[in-house]
């Protein structure tokens, strides 16, 4: 499994995923959790809750119990009541991206492949923008590659060049690779898995390792068109990619249809599941521009502002 421990990468790789127009775009925006958690270090990321960080936020009155070195005995000078000071608590958010490079997301024109790398560069490159503490898995059949712990814009090479040099293969099992996830990655923050989540073992226990660690979740659904509305005719085999499986089919309006209505309930299936446990779900076809999915769509659903 790719560890951080690879070769140097150059700068041009983010041009391979992100032209660098769009890359300066991203530089405006931060990604927000909806529940920030202090992580065990402190971070570059102001919360709203009250700590003990250099900058001042409020006063509140004194009550017994509370640590007497927060007392400003300047105002009580004055005033001859005790107030303490409260100052902005620095945190540090965790921003990790699960991003599926099984073989069937080699299929579509452009790749859902390539469409799902380009969203966990943007992520991370805004994240890496921020100070956010940045960590990246790609799956197929398990975790087939990771780089975590990644923090500063110095490491964007790094992350791009891992992003971009994964392999697209293999089966898929989305619940195998979330419970590895899980049972690495313990800190709270964001996490956004990008699949097409055609995986034959089901997304409901992987979804579940997930909420097992009180994150807040995205779930993006990448299809081709090809996937969405396909123009098969006649006689055909076809062959799964993942683990060639074979049915021989008769390709007809009706059956074309069928699989259309089949395809909308499987999407509804899993936006209805994922709302319902307060997961944001997220749909992209690959023919939609990628720009927009981050600058506009991930704006409107509270993921970046």
């Amino acid at each position: 499994m790719p560890e951080i421990g690879q070769p140097p990468a150059t700068a041009a790789d983010s041009e391979r995923l992100l032209e660098p127009d769009f890359l300066r775009r991203l530089e405006q925006l931060e990604i927000v959790s909806r529940r920030i958690h202090a992580a065990r270090q402190k971070g570059e990321r102001r919360s709203k809750r009250k700590g003990e960080s250099s900058e001042f936020a409020d006063y509140r009155n004194y009550v017994v119990g509370d640590d007497i070195r927060h007392i400003d005995w300047n105002v009580y000078a004055r005033l001859e009541r005790l107030f303490l000071k409260l100052f902005l608590e620095e945190e540090e958010l965790h921003v990790s991206v699960l991003f599926d490079v099984s073989a069937s997301m080699a299929d579509g024109s452009p790749s859902k492949a390539l469409y799902a790398k380009r969203v966990a560069a943007a992520l991370a490159y805004i994240g890496l923008c921020n100070h956010d503490r940045v960590n990246l898995y790609a799956y197929s059949d398990r975790l087939v590659g990771r780089m975590a712990g990644l923090r500063g814009r110095r490491t964007t090479a790094q992350a791009m060049s891992f992003i971009d040099e994964i392999p697209v293969e293999g089966g898929s099992r989305f619940s195998d690779a979330a419970k590895q996830f899980a049972l690495r990655h313990t800190q709270k923050g964001v996490v956004m898995v990008v699949s097409d989540f055609l995986d034959k073992g089901g997304y409901a226990d992987g979804l579940r390792y997930l909420l097992g660690r009180h994150m807040d979740i995205y779930v993006l659904q990448v299809l081709s068109p090809q996937e969405v509305a396909p123009e098969m005719t006649g006689d055909l085999k076809l062959v799964d990619c993942e683990d060639e499986d074979v049915a021989e089919v008769t390709i007809s309006r009706a059956l074309i249809e069928k699989y259309k209505a089949n395809l909308q309930g499987y999407c509804d299936e899993l936006r209805s599941y994922c709302h319902q446990r307060g997961i944001s779900y997220l749909y992209t076809c690959t023919d939609q521009p990628f720009e927009n999915l981050i600058l506009t769509y991930l704006r409107q659903r509270g993921l970046v502002r």
